[in-house]
């Protein structure tokens, strides 16, 4: 049988945690020739994943700019897929999500006459403009697309209320794969301030805090509410991974920093911060992968956001959202860290994103669409 071609692309640290373990299993099947493009929208915190899994980039377009705009990201990835399908030749294209590589990438694939998969297809909040600018990138990949990996069969049901009902395959997300690869209970914090705050027998809250839609008042209302948390819990640990970007990190300083029991510390690579939340007893994220991460891990999980498209972990119990109203968010936080009912009750819900198993999946459609094998039984079946 000869090879199947096919091109993963991905350009910032949350895809490239998610195509990792995907990756990996293509590239370890004899049945596939699987190459890897990386963008580098996010040129650092991507590189630390490809370290993390040993993964190397085959193609890599190094666009990373400093105020790099929306527009000039999607310019320059739709410009150098050109250059690499002609090159590479895949048969299928696979994306990831919901960024502007993905979309861009898929927008590429489809002028060049490459058929596209996406990976994390379905995801919906009904928004165009919110979360901005995902929601679009996904709404165009998912007409872009000519297969469909959906994590659930929620997603399946978005699909089809806009007439996508082809090649749908329910795998569970790839983000249950990764955590196979970094989480041990073993494991040795390379920063000492996390071997410090994990030691030490304390609660520790992880928070998580970048999302656009959220930049100015939303953040600010956030961290006051963290503020009052952490001076009313001094007992309690609270650990922020900082993101870069001057919008974020200027408030969160500003707001966050000298209380004894808040620690502002730089972005972490994937295992620190797998194992990080592993150890948390509560995390508070504006984020999309750590509702999906936080309920493998059996973390009760706090959605920093109006809205989400992730409902089936609300809908199993185990995440809540709280929005942005600083009132809200410490109410919410306050509940879960006195009333050990409360917690427990959305600690022990069931997981709805996965069991491990959706690279496999991913894999055995993919034979299947291309080379007539049995397709996989879907996750939840």
């Amino acid at each position: 049988m000869e090879r199947l071609k096919v091109l993963l692309v991905f350009g910032t640290r949350p895809e490239a945690i998610k195509m990792a373990p995907l990756a990996k299993e293509l590239q370890g099947r004899p049945e596939f020739l699987c190459k890897i493009c990386v963008t580098a929208q996010h040129r650092g915190m991507l590189d630390t994943v490809m370290e993390n899994f040993g993964l190397a980039a085959d193609y890599d377009f190094d666009i990373m700019k400093k105020g790099q705009t929306l527009c000039g990201i999607t310019s320059r990835v739709i410009e150098k897929m050109e250059e690499v399908i002609a090159d590479f030749r895949p048969e299928v294209v696979l994306v990831h999500g919901d960024t502007t590589t993905t979309m861009s990438a898929a927008i590429a694939a489809f002028y060049c006459g490459c058929e596209v998969g996406h990976v994390e297809a379905g995801l919906r909040t009904g928004d165009k403009c919110s979360p901005f600018p995902e929601e679009l990138n996904r709404l165009v990949t998912g007409d872009v697309a000519n297969i469909h990996f959906a994590p659930t069969e929620n997603n399946v049901k978005n699909l089809a209320r806009e007439n996508i009902t082809k090649q749908v395959f329910i795998t569970g997300n790839t983000v249950i794969d990764a955590l196979r690869y970094t989480v041990r209970p073993d494991y040795r914090f390379e920063s000492p301030v996390l071997r410090e705050v994990t030691a030490d027998g304390r609660r520790l809250v992880l928070l998580t805090a970048h999302r656009r839609e959220n930049l100015g008042e939303p953040h600010r209302a956030i961290f006051r509410a963290v503020k009052r948390l952490a001076e009313e819990y001094p007992e309690v640990n609270f650990v922020y991974p900082v993101h870069p970007n001057p919008r974020v990190s200027e408030p969160a300083h500003e707001i966050l920093a000298g209380l004894p029991n808040v620690w502002l510390i730089d972005p972490l690579d994937t295992a620190e911060m797998h194992n990080l939340m592993d150890r948390a007893y509560l995390i508070m994220t504006d984020s999309g992968g750590l509702q999906e991460e936080g309920p493998a891990l059996g973390k009760p999980v706090l959605v920093l956001r109006t809205e989400t498209e992730r409902p089936e972990a609300v809908a199993a119990g185990t995440v809540k959202i709280s929005g942005v109203a600083e009132d809200a968010v410490y109410r919410d936080a306050r509940e879960l860290l006195d009333d050990a009912e409360a917690y427990r009750e959305m600690a022990h819900a069931v997981n709805p994103y996965g069991d491990g198993e959706a690279s496999r999946r991913i894999a055995e459609a993919l034979l299947a669409v291309y080379r007539g094998g049995k397709a996989p039984e879907p996750f939840g079946a």
